[in-house]
């Protein structure tokens, strides 16, 4: 009996030691947290090492861009919440065809569920397709292909498990005055909104919306940086008896009001985008990161939303990797957004709980490495006005963005050098 005893409490003690060990082994994070998962690498991340990656950190949702078997599969056997995208280039043919949008919920749904599936919760039709620089190019699409996407996942029965929606910048919405009460969507493009919304104040699906407060910055050099942030102390934005301490509380309560001018004040809220980037801009830094996730943070784990706002969302951050295949067209600062580098190594500290402290997320484990390479100036060149164009072909294969400013810089001079010469 005695020895019986022994054993089992042997048992117990090694059970409880693997119970700490896994709970060391996890983050723990806000509820309702999760990531942006971009595709725009010219070395993509292998899916499997992500999902660890995601485990580690204590992230259980990630939004996804596209619907790539091979991405989401990683997601199998796992409890974190999956949404996935359709690109806006496809908007047009599942706006034209229920066939076609049968066919995609068949191929990027359907297979996903079962025993040991995917949870799949969210699909976004479109991402940003309201874009002031797409010139209304999908402004007529998107609301017809959500319509046939919903109607596709009624008649497959998985209805009640995922929700459509489509996550819009916060330029559709606008402010005569730069004040949350003034508020409303834009003409340009509200008829679309209203049935948009309606649709999903119908289906109680969320109203998904990207907010940067970097972007203020970035556009506008007077700006007050501190509203950019969550410390407070600084300027505030009166409005109606409500003071505002941070852009991003302000930019939200102007969907807030929008919502509530167009009849639609109980959709949910869900911010699909909200980061900080790490270069490309005198204010793109790790440093400023770091200090706008560590208010942002906080902000979540209170579990306090906006003024108009006050019960907590969900929130994607973006991103979770830097993407050296984006556009730069809207700056250099669009290929660094991510917490992390393109190979999973950490930037700087983030707490995911949000309560503050001094940590540093998971990194990728496993990763592969192809040997280094890097462009360097000849010395035998004579001819230095040939180098311009080098460095042009060199920086269309690989990310120069960077150097923002000194590539210009290094080509002005090298031109000033062999006019001289």
């Amino acid at each position: 009996m005695a020895r019986t005893m022994a054993r089992a409490k042997l048992l117990m003690c090694a059970l409880l030691y693997l119970i700490l060990v896994q709970l060391q082994g996890t983050q723990a994070t806000i509820e309702g947290l999760g990531v942006n998962w971009g595709a725009l690498a010219s070395h993509p991340m292998e899916p499997n090492i992500v999902v660890n990656m995601l485990k580690s950190n204590g992230i259980k949702k990630v939004k996804l861009f596209d619907s790539d078997s091979w991405t989401v599969s990683a997601f199998s056997n796992t409890d974190i919440e999956v949404m996935v995208g359709i690109p806006n280039d496809q908007l047009s043919k599942f706006a034209g065809s229920s066939g076609d949008a049968e066919d995609w919920v068949k191929a990027n749904l359907t297979k996903h569920f079962g025993d040991g599936g995917v949870n799949i919760r969210y699909v976004s039709v479109g991402n940003e397709p309201f874009l002031s620089s797409y010139n209304g190019s999908f402004v007529k699409t998107t609301f017809p292909a959500m319509q046939n996407i919903q109607k596709a996942i009624d008649k497959a029965g998985l209805g009640d498990k995922v929700k459509v929606t489509t996550a819009m910048n916060a330029d559709v919405y606008e402010s005569s005055s730069n004040k949350p009460s003034d508020g409303e969507f834009k003409s340009q493009s509200y008829d679309e909104m209203i049935k948009i919304v309606g649709f999903l104040n119908e289906k109680k699906a969320p109203f998904v919306v990207n907010i940067y407060p970097f972007l203020n910055i970035y556009q506008n050099k007077d700006f007050p940086e501190e509203l950019a942030f969550f410390d407070g102390g600084g300027r505030t934005i009166d409005d109606k008896n409500v003071q505002y301490s941070n852009v991003f509380d302000a930019n939200l309560d102007t969907l807030i009001w929008s919502l509530k001018k167009a009849g639609y004040p109980n959709v949910e809220i869900m911010v699909g985008e909200v980061g900080w980037p790490t270069d490309g801009h005198i204010s793109a830094n790790p440093k400023n990161a770091k200090r706008f996730y560590q208010g942002f943070l906080k902000k979540m784990a209170s579990k306090k939303g906006s003024p108009l706002h006050p019960e907590p969302f969900d929130v994607y951050l973006f991103s979770l990797f830097d993407e050296d295949l984006k556009s730069i067209a809207p700056g250099n600062f669009e290929r660094h957004w991510g917490i992390f580098r393109h190979d999973g190594r950490s930037k700087f500290p983030i707490d995911f709980s949000g309560q503050g402290q001094e940590k540093w997320p998971e990194e990728a484990q496993g990763v592969r490495y192809q040997e280094n390479k890097w462009c360097v100036l000849n010395s035998d060149v004579k001819n230095m006005s040939l180098v311009p164009a080098a460095l042009d072909y060199a920086c269309a294969v690989a990310d120069c963005t960077s150097l923002g400013q000194e590539t210009k810089v290094l080509r002005h001079v090298i031109s000033m050098d062999w006019e001289v010469l």
